[in-house]
C-alpha cells in the first residue's frame, strides 16, 4: 500500500484547477486517462470557491423509505460514520452515494446542520449524487458538489459507511486522495501527487506554444502546422 503524501505537496495542487490535474493525470499516469473521475455533471453550490485537496470519507444514504433500524441502531451508524469523518488524516471530504435509484436525490441529506457539523470535524466539503438544500445556510468555505437541488430531506439516512462507492461516475475508497472544484472532482493516486507540479508545467509550456500562434495576426493552418512541430520538441 503507498504511503500517504505529505501535506505540503498536497496542498501545492490547490493552486490549481480540477481540469488541470486531469490533464496531468494523462502524463504522469496513463492508464486512468479515462477513469477515476467524475463522469456525469454535478451542482457546485458555491462555484467561487477555490479548489480542495483533502482525504475520501465514504458513506451510502437513501431517503425514499424510513431507516428500517431501530433508533438506537441507527444513532450508532450515524455516530459511527461522523467518527470515520473525523479520523485522521485530515481534511476529509465526505463522498456519499445515494442508493435509491431511480429516484437519486429524493431527500437531501446535506444543509445547514450537516455542512456546520462535518466543517466542525475537519472535512472540506462534500461528493454526492444525492442532493443538498439550505444553500444560503450552509457553512463558508465548505466545497459543495451534488447530483441536485431538492427542498426536502423526506427520509433521508445513512446506509453504510467507509467501504467503495461510485459518486457520478467517480469509483471512491476511503483515504483517497481527491481534487475537487466547480469542474467536479478525481482521484488521485498517492505516488502521483508529487509528480504532477512538473506535469503541467510540462503541458503549459506546450499549450503556450499553441495559444500565442492562435492570437497573432493572420492566424493560418500552416501557422497551426508550424506550432504543432514546435510542441513536439518541448520535453
Amino acid at each position: 500500500m503507498s504511503s500517504l503524501p505529505s501535506r505540503p505537496s498536497l496542498d501545492a495542487l490547490r493552486a490549481y484547477d480540477t481540469p488541470t490535474i486531469c490533464n496531468a493525470l494523462e502524463l504522469v499516469v496513463p492508464a486512468r486517462r479515462a477513469m477515476g473521475f467524475t463522469r456525469r455533471p454535478l451542482v457546485a453550490a458555491f462555484p467561487q470557491m477555490k479548489p480542495v485537496v483533502a482525504f475520501a470519507r465514504t458513506g451510502m444514504i437513501r431517503s425514499r423509505e424510513p431507516h428500517p433500524r431501530d433508533r438506537d441502531s441507527a444513532n450508532r451508524i450515524r455516530l459511527g460514520y461522523y467518527e470515520h469523518i473525523a479520523a485522521e488524516p485530515l481534511p476529509s471530504i465526505a463522498v456519499l452515494q445515494d442508493i435509491d435509484a431511480p429516484d437519486t436525490g429524493f431527500g437531501a441529506f446535506w444543509g445547514e446542520v450537516q455542512t456546520h457539523v462535518h466543517k466542525g470535524l475537519g472535512c472540506a466539503g462534500v461528493i454526492t449524487d444525492g442532493s443538498v438544500r439550505d444553500l444560503d445556510a450552509m457553512a463558508p468555505d465548505f466545497i459543495v458538489l451534488a447530483g441536485s437541488v431538492m427542498p426536502s430531506h423526506a427520509h433521508v439516512h445513512l446506509v453504510d459507511f467507509g467501504g467503495t462507492v461510485s459518486v457520478a461516475g467517480m469509483v471512491v475508497s476511503p483515504n483517497d486522495v481527491i481534487h475537487a472544484d466547480r469542474h467536479g472532482a478525481v482521484v488521485i493516486p498517492p505516488d502521483a501527487v508529487e509528480k504532477i507540479p512538473a506535469a503541467i508545467d510540462l503541458i503549459a509550456r506546450r499549450e503556450k506554444v499553441i495559444i500565442e500562434a492562435s492570437k497573432r495576426p493572420g492566424f493560418s493552418v500552416d501557422d497551426l502546422r508550424h506550432a504543432y512541430r514546435e510542441v513536439d520538441e518541448i520535453h
